[in-house]
């Protein structure tokens, strides 16, 4: 008996799970179909100054080396050697290297353009189809499954599929209509993403920079670019981000230090809103909700797409790990992997959060403890190793 698993959202989370499936889906019988509102494009990805990265964890390369991509990826990412973790006008750093927690890195950057285009090339057309463009407009309980109202340029069809999982980052409103809540808090900030070079390169260091205005980070990229993350106060962000190059420059270079020497070039400033946003559901019969559509995280440590790519792996494994006559939708079988799964995401999520609330607070005891607190996991080695791990996106 054939049976139909309609992954609506073909980004880096829906492709992430479409390929972790595609090699035993014949042999248990699953039809893999991915419906996306953008056609897979089929030239190659090209190097762009402006193109948006993501930061891979040392988990989340092990999770590609199981899904067979790392091989093709690893020439299109800047590792990761090092961390370096301050606050600005207080003493209080943490460094961490990847020699001494004994990793070749302690994570990557790449391009989301060379990230997409590798998982999408491992893709076996023969098993996982597509339907784009294509968007998604309703989905309905069925007796055993969901029944999609799918709109293409051809017209409206309706399809029933054992499981839907929803990953198209909760923007077409299915949740909604699905009566799926999403809870949202706003951390009153938006992020400056930007690509930057600076005279002395970033020498493979990951800078996390805490100010008053909110957290910094500069990661390694190819051609000695640094990827920018910077909050800032929602009604200042628009303002700093139109700012010509020079004047933007000189602010971010008040702001971040001379550690990479001067910074020389900006390319294309974006603005995003941050808030903590986290579905109230994430299963129901024959269905899932994955990625930013399930949880949005505050970017300070970097760990949304990992924490994404490790509820998709442990879905997958929870799917293949089912006796062969489980349908993939049976409501049991998907309350086992949120059972499973559920500590990675509070743990993560909780982590995240904390630390942006912590290190954007600037009461002076606040101030003190954290500084004594950056010191000590300095010093102190399995504290530092804790930290880590939790940096690498390792359990225990």
């Amino acid at each position: 008996m054939s049976r139909l698993i309609s992954i609506v959202g073909g980004g880096m989370v829906g492709a992430s799970l479409a390929l972790a499936l595609q090699s035993h889906a014949q042999k248990r019988g699953w039809q893999l179909q991915l419906i996306e509102a953008q056609p897979p494009g089929s030239a190659d990805a090209q190097p762009s100054y402006d193109a948006r990265s993501t930061a891979l964890s040392h988990g989340s390369r092990l999770l590609l080396e199981r899904l067979g991509v790392w091989s093709a990826l690893a020439q299109r990412v800047e590792p990761i050697e090092h961390i370096h973790v301050s606050d600005r006008g207080h003493p209080g750093v943490t460094r961490l290297s990847a020699q001494r927690e004994g990793v070749p890195a302690l994570g990557y950057v790449v391009e989301n353009a060379a990230l997409g285009e590798v998982l999408l090339g491992a893709l076996d057309r023969s098993v996982v189809s597509w339907q784009a463009p294509a968007r998604v407009t309703r989905i309905a309980a069925a007796e055993q499954g969901q029944v999609l109202t799918v709109q293409t340029a051809q017209g409206e069809s309706r399809q029933q599929a054992d499981l839907v999982v929803i990953a198209d980052g909760g923007r077409s409103g299915l949740l909604e209509q699905l009566g799926i809540h999403r809870q949202s808090r706003s951390y009153e900030q938006t992020a400056i993403i930007a690509n930057i070079t600076s005279a002395m390169g970033h020498g493979g260091v990951a800078y996390e920079r805490f100010t008053r205005s909110g957290p910094l980070a500069l990661l390694p990229m190819s051609h000695k670019r640094s990827a920018l993350v910077w909050t800032l106060p929602e009604d200042e962000a628009a303002a700093v981000a139109a700012l010509p190059d020079t004047a933007f420059l000189a602010r971010l270079q008040e702001a971040f230090g001379f550690r990479m020497g001067a910074l020389k070039k900006v390319g294309v400033r974006h603005c995003y809103p941050l808030s903590l946003i986290e579905s109230e559901e994430q299963v129901r019969s024959g269905l899932v909700v994955l990625g930013n559509a399930a949880h949005s995280l505050h970017p300070i440590a970097g760990q949304g797409f990992n924490l994404s790519l490790r509820d998709a792996m442990a879905l997958a494994d929870c799917l293949l790990e089912a006796a062969p006559e489980q349908a993939p939708g049976e409501l049991a079988l998907l309350r086992r992997y949120l059972q499973a799964q559920q500590a990675d995401q509070r743990q993560t999520i909780a982590a995240s959060d904390w630390l942006t609330r912590l290190f954007s607070n600037q009461r002076p005891v606040l101030a003190a403890g954290r500084n004594l607190g950056l010191l000590g996991m300095d010093i102190v080695a399995p504290l530092k190793s804790v930290f880590a791990r939790q940096a690498m996106g390792l359990k225990g």
